[in-house]
């Protein structure tokens, strides 16, 4: 009697039983906890920057030599060119940028000058060190700001009352002291959240290239500049996009600041200019322009920086 091979149901190639199923199970179900995400996204961002853009194209116009009722009438690009014709918002972007070349450098380099000194600690001091480092970018931008206008104010800080005792007469609110005094809140309160990503970074720094280039007598300075540096840019690519785009939009520590001296005006820099505009000349429509201007500005600067990025990380 003839053998006969039992029948296999053919399948198609590359399917698997119940693959498909379960994975369109699992895309529905990752859409749908999805779903919350974007709809709060598209309400609290995307909404408010559209408003934005169509609110800069428009202006109130009262007719009757200025008497009659107010109208909102279509205006184009009227408002962009009323606020790149202000001196005060041309002014406010020169001591931003300023400001950039200023903090960045220094925040940046303070940044990795003491990720590498976290990474070459030893473990037991590695937590305080990491822990001193970290603490003020814990406080509140708001405190730090009220914290360092304190220590600012002449008569009652006890820094310019030490610094007077030693014989240094100095008014950190002075108009040619305060952008630095400010530079320095900013360095004070992000170069702590910068060392924690460049720390990361440095925890994943193979141990077998740092162990290789101790046995060929590199010392700790070589093997930083030469090993953990370089291996490290695409972090400091990171820290230096999100630094720029935070940069931009300065406004809080002027802001505090202002109140303890009028070096700083209303329209210091281009964030306290949109706000003058907005809620003290009551005219949205120009405030409206300045945001789309900033926010167009950060968006140049973030792409330079990232194909700059690029070709730095490039073989």
């Amino acid at each position: 009697m003839a053998l006969q091979a039992p029948t296999v149901p053919l399948r198609k190639r590359g399917a698997a039983p119940g693959r498909s199923a379960a994975s369109g199970t699992g895309g529905r179900t990752a859409a749908i906890f999805l779903v919350p995400f974007f709809a709060v996204f598209a309400i609290a961002m995307v909404a408010p920057v559209i408003y934005s853009i169509v609110l800069s194209f428009y202006a109130q116009q009262k007719s009757g030599l200025g008497f009659g009722e107010a109208k909102t009438v279509f205006v184009g690009l009227e408002n962009y060119f009323q606020v790149l014709a202000s001196e005060s918002f041309v002014s406010g972007i020169a001591r931003l940028g300023l400001y950039c070349l200023i903090y960045i450098p220094v925040m940046v380099g303070s940044a990795v000058v003491f990720a590498l000194l976290l990474d070459a600690t030893v473990a037991r001091a590695r937590k305080l060190f990491q822990l001193l480092v970290f603490l003020p970018h814990a406080v509140p931008g708001v405190i730090a700001a009220l914290i360092w206008a304190y220590l600012y104010t002449p008569g009652i800080s006890p820094l310019v009352q030490a610094l007077q005792g030693g014989g240094i007469q100095i008014n950190f609110l002075d108009a040619h002291l305060v952008l630095p005094a400010i530079v320095n809140i900013g360095v004070w309160e992000w170069t702590g959240y910068n060392v924690i990503i460049l720390f990361t970074a440095l925890q994943a720094v193979p141990r077998e290239i740092l162990e290789a280039a101790r046995v060929d007598g590199a010392n700790e300075i070589r093997t930083a500049l030469s090993i953990k540096f370089p291996l490290i840019l695409p972090a400091l690519g990171v820290i230096m996009l999100f630094t720029i785009i935070g940069t931009l939009q300065l406004f809080t520590e002027p802001s505090i600041i202002a109140k303890a001296t009028p070096s700083i005006t209303s329209t210091w820099v281009p964030n306290l200019w949109a706000y003058d505009a907005a809620f003290i000349r009551h005219n949205l429509n120009q405030a409206a322009a300045a945001s789309i201007i900033i926010a167009g500005l950060a968006a140049i600067l973030s792409l330079v920086v990232t194909r700059f990025s690029s070709r730095m990380n490039k073989p």
